[in-house]
């Protein structure tokens, strides 16, 4: 679906911690350097075409980072492995925080001009922020340059945080006593669910699976359902799961830092993932009527591609419940055929026989010419 590529952006609060005793007696006697006031934020530099011929680094997550940082007090450096122009993946210009940053000269004349990570100093900064995308599965996991420069800003005591596939950037980093930085910490980033969603063109020339490779390392590593934001907080480590999860890793970096983030309004698609996760963990009845009363507030569509998309990867009676949980919740603002059938699907899958066969004879009478609802029915009815 076009749409969610459009607006699978934003962010969520699900927010975890993982410490052992030894790691925060260690993390006790870690230095407190001196705060600089700048963060740096780490894009891929192998985006090409706006991502068709090879894909770059996420906008959404990069404006939102910006616009975070630097509402708060900060300034920022925007860097790429070979520094210079770099190219995001396609997104929308018209949603606010992407507007607000595009219409910003200084962002502007960074993204024309980024600093190479050969030249960052870890002296210079109090966090860096590792943006994702599909690009950083490219360029970032090879950055000696980036290795060098994460390792040596942990062992002064900074933040060192990622988003998405961001994290493909810290796979290589090493403290100062030679430790994996991500080895037996809580790390999160794009699971292999997701990958398996929304992956299928570039997964394949991947080195490999980012869930994968830091599990390998040891990681704890953590996730929500598709789609749902979380954030691992390990210490000085912080990684958000997903490009939902942007906003609230970089208000976690903050709260890292010693810094209360300024009051703001959720943005939009935000506000909407949120609902979704309360939902998930809440009474849907009363998050229904929630809805009702506040569905121009939010974006209803975007719920009901949560759960469509969670449907297709669930593997168990409780994930089918919680996809549907979600389809029936935006199913009253959503008359397309396809959620009717991810609700049929999902009724079949529960044992719900007869409510599934009356959605798709429904479908069919809407749409006689798809042949998936008429394939689904025949199914139905064996």
């Amino acid at each position: 679906m076009q749409l969610c590529t459009r607006m699978f952006v934003s962010c969520g609060v699900l927010l975890t911690s993982a410490l052992t005793l030894a790691t925060v007696e260690s993390r006790a006697q870690s230095p407190r350097p001196t705060p600089t006031g700048a963060v740096v934020l780490v894009v891929s530099g192998a985006g090409r075409d706006s991502g068709r011929t090879r894909p770059g680094f996420e906008m959404d997550e990069l404006s939102q980072a910006w616009h975070l940082f630097t509402s708060n007090g900060y300034t920022v450096t925007i860097a790429s492995p070979a520094g210079g122009a770099v190219v995001a993946d396609r997104f929308d210009r018209t949603v606010d925080y992407n507007a607000r940053f595009l219409a910003d000269e200084r962002a502007m004349q960074m993204l024309a001009n980024t600093r190479g990570t050969a030249g960052l100093s870890a002296q210079d900064y109090d966090a860096v922020f590792v943006v994702g995308g599909k690009g950083a599965m490219f360029d970032l996991p090879v950055d000696t340059a980036l290795a060098r420069f994460a390792g040596e800003l942990y062992d002064r005591g900074a933040i060192v945080s990622a988003v998405c596939h961001g994290p493909a950037g810290l796979v290589r980093v090493r403290t100062r006593n030679g430790q994996l930085l991500l080895a037996n910490r809580a790390v999160t980033g794009f699971s292999n669910e997701e990958e398996t969603v929304f992956g299928k063109k570039w997964a394949p020339q991947f080195a490999f699976l980012l869930e994968d490779e830091i599990r390998s390392l040891g990681a704890r590593w953590e996730e929500s359902p598709l789609m749902i934001p979380h954030v691992a907080v390990d210490g000085r480590l912080i990684t958000g799961q997903n490009p939902f999860a942007t906003a609230a890793t970089v208000e976690a970096v903050l709260n890292a830092l010693g810094k209360t983030p300024v009051a703001r309004t959720a943005w939009r698609d935000e506000r909407t993932v949120n609902f979704a996760a309360q939902t998930l963990g809440g009474d849907p009845v009363l998050m229904r009527r929630q809805l009702a009363a506040t569905h121009a507030e939010l974006q209803p569509d975007m719920i009901g591609l949560i759960g469509y998309y969670q449907l297709q990867v669930a593997t168990d009676t409780t994930a089918v419940r919680r996809a549907l949980t979600l389809l029936e919740l935006a199913a009253p603002y959503m008359p397309q055929a396809e959620i009717s059938l991810g609700l049929a699907d999902a009724y079949a899958r529960l044992g719900r026989t007869n409510d599934a066969r009356v959605l798709v004879r429904d479908v069919i009478a809407r749409h006689p010419e798809r042949k998936d609802a008429q394939e689904l029915l025949a199914r139905l009815n064996n």
